[in-house]
């Protein structure tokens, strides 16, 4: 860094370690780095304090440290908190457990911690109506958009909408990030993720980087900006701004700003008001997602507003919902599953259950495969998936329902089945349990058939979306896997041109199918030029009742990963 390295400063009056170790606790902001020389900081949580006696700490993600860990090599934590850089003594565990696929694990109790307050670690925070845009890049070409909160020449804090999780469970190592400030200062770096903090209700992801690899004139731009958003915070300070000479940083250019608000999504994009409404259960999907990352459990009364949410929209208008389901390309990839498999689901087999049943069969879709954020991510960015991959992604079901301790409302044979016999097959092929036959209960046979569906209907790393005439074919063909029946009820139910389909017709014209007749065929469709997903600006005209005599027949269903 480019000012002096002050000396640490040695604590040990209890009380201002306890102080200090909460601080560390709440910020989520801490790393562990092992003493041999060469050790790198690797980020943690920890959880908890126990003062004169231990520490607390979840070490999931450091599982590989902790063989050395376990036979005595010492460690110390290291981070900021109060404004100061706070680094504990050498440690070593003395208990070491497994709860729920996480490694909760104990650490002596430092008598002492060391601190060192600098000017470089100082956080300059940006105030209401001083905007800086902040770009995040991933490394699949992916971006997420948000503001800068605060920046210390060490690194900054973003606030992101939540569908920035699928950008930040991308890659572990640097993530390249943009500043653009509104006089058109443009800065680019990288930086390392080092805490995340959701606040649900606003669906606002916070999130800590420390900068990496900054040249020598990077940190003097770093440097930079922290002083003129210090003179422009204290410029609002005064109640009369003139007094004090503006930032540059922050005089208004000419250039229109891209900035997205975020704290909640920008909901004009999305196709329909149907979508629209539905993108709030996305929100708390992402919530919950970042949330169960975290170590908490299922949310039980979130998760029962958002099936009831469901439930009501169902009944409203059953295929503007399902087309609906289509229209959350904005949002991950888990999340846009998720939605979708719930509302297909209860379209499926909800007919004439009690409302309990229905709504709790919506719960277990619309949270089934979020387990699988709690196994280890690099087995989803494998270049081939081998069997110890598959062993451990079979985890997340398991992990899943650990954390439906608080759902005491949901029943539990609908548990078991949606989630925990959605990826059964009839061949005994399929996991968690690998049964078979009769061994499987009916409704997991129905949610294995519209799990496949969904899953085949968007893009892979290992393949391309498939049309529906395509996964009906893999599906029959794969009698022993799936069950005939439910395959064929699928079929007669959806049709051979479902709601949610992209046609070409005999016309040429693209169009969305939104609405069938009695006979399967569109009666409704939305007009569009683009082999894209469903979005505000890439739909025309909407046209009903003589769809065949304005369009012609349909002539090919198009694969589109929506």
């Amino acid at each position: 860094m480019l000012a002096q390295q002050d000396e640490y400063k040695t604590i040990a009056n209890p009380a201002a370690i306890e102080s200090l170790l909460n601080a560390m606790i709440e910020s989520g902001g801490v790393s562990l780095c092992m003493a041999s020389p060469g050790a790198s900081a690797e980020p943690i949580i920890l959880m908890e304090q126990h003062a004169g006696e231990a520490l607390v700490m979840d070490l999931s993600s450091v599982d590989y440290l902790l063989a050395r860990l376990q036979e005595g090599e010492a460690f110390y934590l290291y981070a900021q908190a109060q404004n100061k850089i706070v680094r504990t003594p050498l440690l070593s565990l003395t208990e070491t457990r497994r709860s729920g696929g996480r490694f909760l694990c104990c650490s002596d109790y430092p008598a002492t911690v060391d601190v060192l307050q600098r000017r470089e670690s100082f956080r300059a925070e940006l105030r209401l109506g001083m905007a800086v845009s902040a770009t995040l890049f991933g490394v699949q070409g992916n971006t997420a958009v948000g503001e800068l909160r605060d920046i210390s020449q060490e690194g900054c804090q973003l606030e992101l909408p939540l569908t920035a999780s699928g950008v930040l469970a991308e890659t572990d190592g640097p993530y390249k990030l943009a500043l653009s400030f509104p006089d058109g200062t443009y800065f680019e770096g990288h930086c390392i993720v080092r805490h995340q903090k959701i606040d649900p209700e606003r669906h606002l992801l916070r999130v800590g980087f420390e900068f990496s690899g900054l040249t020598a004139e990077q940190e003097r731009q770093v440097w930079y900006f922290v002083c003129e958003i210090e003179r422009e915070t204290a410029r609002y300070k005064q109640e009369n701004t003139d007094e004090r000479q503006p930032s540059p940083l922050f005089e208004q250019s000419n250039k229109r700003s891209n900035l997205e608000r975020v704290g909640r999504r920008d909901i004009k994009h999305y196709a329909t008001p149907m979508a629209r409404r539905l993108v709030k259960v996305a929100a708390y999907l992402d919530a919950q997602l970042l949330l169960l990352q975290q170590g908490s459990d299922i949310d039980a009364r979130r998760l029962s507003r958002n099936a009831d949410r469901v439930l009501a929209l169902h009944e409203e208008d059953r295929e503007a919902l399902l087309f609906a389901s289509r229209c959350m390309s904005l949002e991950p990839m888990l999340v846009r599953h998720n939605i979708a498999v719930a509302v297909h689901l209860l379209d499926l087999v909800g007919a004439n259950m009690p409302r309990e049943i229905r709504k709790a069969i919506v719960a277990s879709g619309l949270i089934h495969d979020l387990g699988k954020a709690l196994v280890p991510q690099v087995i989803f960015r494998a270049p081939s998936f081998e069997a110890t991959h598959r062993q451990a992604m079979s985890e997340h079901v398991g992990l899943l329902i650990d954390r439906l301790q608080h759902c005491q409302w949901l029943s539990v044979s609908v548990v078991q089945a949606v989630i925990g016999g959605i990826n059964e097959r009839l061949d005994g092929s399929g996991y968690p349990g690998g049964l078979s036959g009769d061994d499987i209960n009916e409704l997991a046979k129905a949610c294995a058939v519209v799990d496949v569906v969904e899953a085949m209907r968007r893009d892979r790393p290992d393949r391309p979306a498939k049309t529906t005439q395509q996964i009906y074919r893999h599906l029959l063909n794969h009698p022993h896997q799936f069950d005939v029946r439910w395959v064929k009820r699928y079929i007669e139910h959806f049709k051979g041109l479902p709601v949610g389909s992209l046609v070409r017709f005999t016309s040429e014209q693209l169009a969305w199918v939104t609405r069938l007749d009695e006979a399967g065929m569109p009666s409704e469709v939305w007009l569009t030029h683009q082999v894209e997903p469903p979005m505000r600006d890439t739909l025309g005209n909407l046209v009903r009742g003589d769809v065949r005599e304005r369009l012609g027949k349909p002539a090919q269903e198009i694969a589109v990963s929506a």
